[in-house]
């Protein structure tokens, strides 16, 4: 009896080695794995020259699209969400008259990043983040007021990273850690 000869290993595609490398960083970026990790990851993925090889260090990354993204708009009147909500991986805010206020104090957080992106025009925004997150204004743009936050001295590890970013027109963005 003679055996079927097997199939070659199927090559990847410079495509499929970008989309890899891709996957890797927003991973890292999003905090799902360390930097030792990333770069081991990307070691692996630019010299494998087989599918298998290719999926070995993807394995244990999220799926692609694990994250959420949510909208709140609204024209004038206010947007708050406070209690126990459920926080997206991508809150993007509009509102050209009204107040904002987001408080995340008892929120369920189920990402270790979170970005929040601000579209507003007049009015002012008030966020309130969990005692042990950690907050990033850089990419925040302010038209008229500065942002109001004074950064926790200590912060306990494992709290979320929330990151704010979009634009603010003539409002001020108020944000405080929460007490307990």
């Amino acid at each position: 009896m003679t055996s079927l000869p097997e199939d070659p290993p199927s090559l990847i595609s410079e495509d499929d080695r970008d989309t890899a490398v891709q996957r890797l960083r927003e991973a890292y970026a999003e905090g799902h794995i360390s930097h030792e990790e990333l770069d081991e990851g990307l070691g692996q993925v630019l010299t494998a020259r087989t599918r298998s090889e290719l999926l070995s260090p993807l394995a244990s990354l999220p799926e692609k699209n694990a994250g959420t993204t949510s909208t709140i708009a609204a024209a004038g009147g206010r947007i708050r969400r406070r209690g126990a909500w459920r926080v997206p991986r991508i809150l993007k805010v509009e509102s050209a008259f009204g107040r904002v206020h987001l408080d995340l104090s008892r929120a369920v957080i189920e990402h270790p990043v979170v970005d929040i992106e601000l579209q507003l025009g007049t009015g002012r925004a008030r966020i309130t983040v969990p005692r042990d997150a950690i907050v990033d204004t850089e990419g925040l743009h302010t038209g008229w007021k500065d942002t109001l936050y004074k950064a926790r001295r200590s912060s306990r590890p494992g709290g979320p990273r929330i990151r704010i970013s979009g634009a603010m027109g003539l409002g001020r963005l108020k944000i405080r850690h929460a007490w307990r």
